[in-house]
């Protein structure tokens, strides 16, 4: 659990991070507002491969308690 906070924490600072930088930038509006949909899809999908990781190690170790149990 403290894997997931700490996977949590640091994806919520650069994702922080990234949009302070980006919204400081001297682009205009709209190429700041694409940039920021970008790179939160972006972390979007980097969180969701982190979830799924984090699932399929929690499934194969249930799965070896499972057969040990059996």
């Amino acid at each position: 659990m403290e894997r997931v906070k700490v996977i949590l924490g640091l994806l919520a600072g650069a994702a922080a991070g990234s949009l302070i930088g980006i919204l400081f930038a001297p682009d205009k509006g709209v190429d700041t507002r694409k940039k920021v949909v970008h790179k939160g899809g972006e972390y979007f999908n980097d969180l969701k491969e982190k979830i799924n990781g984090i699932l399929r190690d929690g499934n194969k170790k249930h799965e070896t308690v499972a057969e040990n149990a059996a």
